[in-house]
């Protein structure tokens, strides 16, 4: 039934020796994990600062886009501005996009000991979930 693997695997050949490609550590990839996470919960926070306009989200968005800079190295995220017109956004639905998103984050940033995303993270998660009715969170 079982026939065991009689030649070198291709992906090995083909390589060469395993320092022929770049390798990332754990923490560069969870750097960028968590850099992109929180780009996306700045995305939807800036989608909701058009739908619905507010100082916290405002100071949100710009702490998310200083962390998002730190953890790309000093790159700029790209920002929707705030008089981006486009469909009529559904203020609930964002705030349960951008709840899950900060979840995430909030996870790979616990993951990496990363305390000022994590706490920033929490933070958004709590503002969002004030935003919806306790039943809105629940699993679907």
């Amino acid at each position: 039934m079982y026939e065991p693997i009689r030649s070198k695997s291709v992906h090995r050949t083909m390589a060469g020796t395993p320092h022929d490609f770049p390798h990332r550590s754990r923490e560069e990839e969870l750097d960028i994990q968590l850099g992109g996470h929180l780009a996306a919960l700045l995305a939807v926070t800036d989608e909701l600062r058009v739908a619905a306009p507010s100082a916290d989200l405002d100071t949100a968005a710009e702490r998310l886009a200083e962390q998002v800079t730190r953890l790309r190295g000093g790159r700029k995220p790209a920002r929707a501005s705030a008089t981006t017109r486009g469909r009529q956004a559904n203020a609930t639905a964002l705030h349960r996009q951008a709840h899950a998103r900060a979840g995430r984050a909030l996870v790979v940033a616990a993951s990496r000991a990363d305390t000022v995303a994590a706490i920033l993270a929490a933070e958004r998660m709590d503002a969002h979930a004030a935003a919806l009715d306790p039943l809105e969170l629940a699993p679907r």
